[in-house]
């Protein structure tokens, strides 16, 4: 009994702690979501109705609160529909947590084969927009261009981005070693404060990485500029190692790979 009454004295000491500590997890990973989504529209959008009802409830205002009070149900239906994209990218990111992911990720390989490939292109000025996807299936996307299923070589990127054929303006997709297809189109963005100077790639790749997890490389047909976009951002203009980096991060590239892409580098080099 003494062992029992000693187990409920450690949890009436814990309990707040570990209270304290959850409601900070949840707190930390609704920010999250927020930042990698359009939820913050949301969030505005139902702090103007919360305010509306506030105030109308502090100065009695009986009159609003009636019409409040009987348009909620319609409201929260149209709150639905018009936030319906920003609501659905909110479910596709809790989706592609870590917290729901079987299994290890797939190892994504010859990074720097799509690096130099993109350095070349870059020097052409020539477009070039590719997609490394992660847990998110992306089918919907694969389907809409021609499957290749060839081995991943920088010869064979440029050869597809570097000249006015058919695939050269949409997207190839990479995954497990191999491009998938090329020729694919992406969705274009909704964000709203994105810069008009980017083109319609810099767009799709945004679009892209705002409805899944991919991770979009962009090459600039106007400025040469390399860039990544993933979790709802565009990193602009970064260097070829600056990439590297991001992309060995973000596709979980294990050291074994490193050192063989490092290997291939250096034989390309050298060449």
């Amino acid at each position: 009994m003494n062992a029992f009454d000693n187990l409920l004295k450690a949890y009436s000491f814990i309990r707040p702690v570990l209270d304290v500590a959850l409601m900070a997890f949840i707190i930390y990973k609704s920010y999250e979501f927020i930042v990698k989504t359009n939820a913050l529209q949301i969030i505005k959008a139902a702090s103007v109705v919360a305010m509306a009802y506030a105030v109308a409830t502090f100065f009695h205002l009986d009159m609003i609160l009636w019409v409040l009070q009987k348009l909620a149900p319609g409201l929260v239906i149209c709150f639905a529909i018009v936030f319906q994209p920003e609501l659905r990218k909110v479910f596709l990111k809790i989706g592609q947590s870590q917290w729901f992911a079987f299994g290890n990720r797939s190892k994504h390989t010859y990074v720097d084969a799509v690096i130099l490939a993109a350095d070349m292109l870059s020097k052409m000025k020539r477009g070039m927009l590719v997609v490394f996807p992660r847990h998110t299936k992306i089918d919907d996307v694969i389907e809409t261009g021609t499957i290749i299923n060839a081995d991943i070589s920088s010869a064979l990127l440029v050869t597809i981005f570097g000249h006015d054929t058919p695939l050269h303006d949409a997207a190839c997709i990479i995954q497990g070693g191999k491009i998938i297809a090329a020729g694919c189109f992406l969705p274009l963005s909704e964000q709203y404060d994105i810069k008009k100077t980017f083109g319609t790639r810099h767009r799709a790749a945004l679009g892209l990485a705002e409805s899944t997890d991919a991770v979009i490389l962009v090459v600039s047909e106007e400025s040469g500029a390399i860039s990544l976009a993933y979790d709802s951002q565009l990193h602009y203009d970064l260097t070829a190692r600056q990439i590297k980096v991001q992309l060995e991060k973000l596709l979980d590239v294990t050291p074994e790979q490193k050192t063989i892409e490092d290997t291939i580098d250096e034989n390309i080099r050298k060449l």
